[in-house]
């Protein structure tokens, strides 16, 4: 009842009525239930056509798929904060298997020889032309990857990229027809409590639609190396993997990956990779093959409340560097381990992975200004970035030199 009575108050307030002692609610309360359902069911028709189920043959089970994260397998070390494990981590698990469900025929290779379905997940339609977004674990070593579309029809990949740091990978396919491209929202105006819903195929059952609310911005998780991640307790389920997260508009939003469970199955606690990210990596895909990262060459740490008390310094004031790796780039550049890191590139940072994000999408060996406070000092110094492979190289590069005039334009 205290649900249906907030989303009735939810709908008021849109009307501009509010309220007071004696009064008749209008009809919008009992119209506001009704109208919640229709921008559900509104937004799965828009979205659904555009997501797909994916089906991996041939994985080798030793290396070649991902299987769920046993409990506190991935809780990070306390003692080593970095942007990938200074954040509490629960239990997650890839919703990419789809062990002991039943078996998938197998396809029959030439010559006889079969393929068992070692893996399966979903993906979202990208483009018309038939490039798809799905997770690196649910194609990760795979001798072939076949699509079934929303209209049960199937096609088999000509392309497959992973990028394992950030657990995505594209696929292309060669369609006679046109696909259904998704429509592709704004993941960084999401808010704590904004509806969402997740499709999917869990468990093999395609185009399944589950709803629920962005519960948290900015997780990490051990086994995602790079980027910071929804949470949401909508239903996500092994087999949803690659999945879409999308708003009311119908609008991916996020492509979900990763499930915290002490059972295997849903337990309320889902993770997606934000779509402004999982965007750039398929387009990084896409075009190079593979995912051009820059870095500086330092380890970095939250100011959270421990350190910043044990430093004397401002609580969230900045991105700590409490490593400077020898000859790179944020060397040569003058940075020194316990300079904080207020703002890269003209943006505002104030935790690791913002930090992180922000500088590994610039141009390899362009030149960007860093403003670092050092005890009472506020400094600006100029970075000329490294590719992450080798922190120490950071010479000017083909891809800075053919990036800068778009990919930098407008910053120093």
């Amino acid at each position: 009842m205290r649900f249906l009575l907030s989303i009735a108050c939810f709908v008021c307030s849109l009307s501009g009525w509010s309220p007071t002692l004696g009064d008749d609610p209008p009809s919008a309360i009992q119209a506001g239930p009704r109208a919640l359902s229709r921008a559900f069911r509104v937004a799965a028709a828009k979205a659904t056509p555009s997501v797909v189920t994916v089906y991996a043959y041939g994985q080798d089970p030793t290396g070649g798929s991902t299987v769920p994260t046993g409990p506190g397998r991935d809780q990070p070390d306390p003692g080593q904060p970095d942007p990938d494990t200074d954040q509490p981590a629960p239990d997650p698990s890839p919703p990419g298997d789809d062990r002991g469900v039943g078996p998938a025929p197998p396809r029959v290779e030439p010559g006889g020889r079969s393929l068992p379905v070692t893996g399966l997940g979903s993906g979202v339609i990208l483009a018309a032309d038939g490039l798809i977004i799905t997770n690196n674990h649910v194609i990760a070593g795979a001798q072939r990857v076949v699509v079934q579309l929303f209209d049960q029809s199937e096609l088999e990949a000509i392309t497959v990229a992973g990028d394992p740091d950030s657990d995505i990978a594209i696929l292309r396919v060669d369609s006679p027809e046109s696909l259904e491209a998704a429509t592709i929202g704004d993941s960084e105006s999401l808010e704590i409590g904004d509806w969402v819903l997740a499709i999917g195929s869990p468990f093999k059952l395609e185009a399944t639609v589950s709803a629920g609310i962005i519960s948290a911005k900015n997780r990490t998780l051990r086994r995602i190396r790079r980027g910071r991640l929804l949470q949401t307790d909508a239903a996500i389920n092994p087999g949803n993997s690659g999945g879409a997260l999308i708003d009311l508009n119908g609008d991916v939003i996020g492509i979900n990956t990763a499930i915290a469970t002490g059972s295997g199955g849903y337990q309320g606690v889902g993770f997606a990779i934000p779509m402004g990210q999982a965007g750039w990596i398929a387009d990084e895909l896409a075009t190079h093959g593979a995912v051009r990262r820059a870095a500086m060459g330092i380890r970095l740490a939250d100011l959270t409340k421990p350190v910043a008390t044990k430093l004397n310094l401002p609580l969230n004031m900045g991105v700590l560097v409490y490593q400077v790796i020898d000859n790179s780039a944020a060397a040569q550049a003058g940075i020194e381990p316990l300079d904080v890191i207020v703002e890269f590139a003209g943006e505002r940072v104030r935790v690791a992975n913002e930090l992180q994000e922000v500088v590994e999408r610039q141009p390899i060996g362009s030149s960007q200004t860093v403003k670092v406070v050092r005890g009472e000092q506020e400094l600006e110094l100029q970075v000329r970035l490294a590719p992450i492979e080798d922190p120490t190289e950071s010479r000017p590069t083909e891809q800075a030199e053919a990036d800068a005039e778009t990919d930098n334009s407008g910053r120093d």
